[in-house]
């Protein structure tokens, strides 16, 4: 599983020792010019980029046209197309929209599931299954804090989408011969049941970073119990000191061990 934390600009530079692949926030772009120029370098360099439409950081997809336009400029390795919160339905013709629209942008096309209820979320699987080159599935879906369980919603979140994932195999409705991403964490301790799958390709979240950066360390393989309630696009200007790198690269290192890193 390949694994990317995004990271503070200060920290940009010393994320590539610790992220196989650099995660970009496209929303950055318009105000941080030297976090977009860390992404371009990043592909002169033969690294893999990502390109996030920065839903969960604005509540909704960033602008398609100025997105596609960003795509063009950047050449990323792999793109989320723009999908709309919780609406499968939606989501899917959002995709088909843009991808008419921008049918030559550079990088593989990863479209994200979306859905309210079971039904919805396989209905919308499907449809990416079939024309998307990558399948994302995000860790917060409110369906999870109804079939996960656990005593907090972290705990209900991380457990939901383990088994949605359970049950969209046993459905026969996974598609193993198509990568899938997981789209961030509420508890890194999840990870531990996709040791081996070999269809899940990638990983992004900020967890072990902000945790570091508000002076938490994982218990070990076991990560946190708690999540800092605060985005990593909100510490974008953060600078880092001594004791948070400390504590970002033995998160980092831990997150990896949870994973089963190099399994």
């Amino acid at each position: 599983m390949y694994i990317s934390h995004e990271s503070p600009i200060s920290f940009l530079e010393e994320s590539r020792s610790y992220n196989d692949y650099d995660y970009a926030l496209v929303h950055l772009f318009e105000t941080h010019p030297e976090y977009y120029n860390f992404f371009k370098n990043s592909i002169k360099m033969g690294r893999q980029v990502l390109l996030d439409n920065s839903i969960f950081e604005l509540g909704e997809a960033f602008d398609p046209d100025k997105f596609a336009t960003y795509a063009k400029e950047l050449k990323p390795s792999f793109y989320i197309v723009p999908d709309v919160l919780e609406d499968g339905y939606a989501t899917m013709e959002s995709f088909q929209s843009f991808t008419a629209k921008y049918p030559d942008l550079p990088g593989l096309k990863i479209g994200a599931v979306q859905g309210k209820t079971y039904d919805e979320i396989v209905d919308c699987y499907r449809y990416m299954s079939d024309f998307a080159d990558y399948i994302a599935i995000s860790f917060d879906f409110s369906y999870y804090l109804v079939t996960g369980r656990g005593k907090t919603k972290l705990e209900r979140w991380g457990d939901g989408r383990r088994r949605l994932i359970e049950q969209l195999k046993s459905d026969g409705v996974w598609n193993k011969n198509k990568p899938h991403h997981l789209l961030g964490c509420s508890l890194a301790k999840e990870f531990k049941h996709y040791v081996g799958d070999r269809s899940i390709r990638s990983v992004d979240t900020s967890n072990p970073v902000v945790a570091g950066i508000k002076e938490l360390r994982y218990n070990g393989d076991l990560g946190l119990q708690e999540k800092p309630s605060i985005m990593l696009a909100d510490l974008i200007d953060h600078d880092v000191t001594d004791s948070q790198k400390e504590d970002i690269l033995y998160n980092t290192e831990q997150f990896k061990e949870i994973v089963g890193y190099g399994y």
